[in-house]
């Protein structure tokens, strides 16, 4: 069974940075490749950013580029997003999910705040 726990989300004011992490079991996680999606309150699923199985090819979305950073480590099964600069405008549920499906973790909650 596919399981995904996103943690590290909270409330951080305007300019603040957090560190997303999902830990990934229950499929290949080093020969998979994942993604970030977030929803913002009363908006659909917007892609956030992703990242090969290696871990040398990432992709963002414009609103979030030069911002965050998607990595991961393939020894720990573990998917991170490192969020800077953040903007109220980020305020969201953020999930990690397998690319290519519609499999997400339950979400962890980022509210930026002043």
């Amino acid at each position: 069974e596919v399981q995904l726990v996103e943690s590290g989300g909270g409330l951080v004011q305007p300019g603040g940075s957090l560190r997303l992490s999902c830990v990934a079991s229950g499929f290949p996680f080093s020969t998979t490749n994942m993604k970030w999606v977030r929803q913002a309150p009363g908006k659909g699923l917007e892609w956030v950013s992703e990242i090969n199985s290696g871990g040398d090819i990432t992709s963002y979305a414009d609103s979030v580029k030069g911002r965050f950073t998607i990595s991961r480590d393939n020894v720990r099964s573990t998917l991170y997003l490192q969020m800077n600069s953040l903007k109220l405008e980020d305020t969201a549920v953020f999930y990690c999910g397998l690319q290519g499906t519609n499999l997400l973790g339950q979400g962890t909650q980022v509210t930026v705040s002043s």
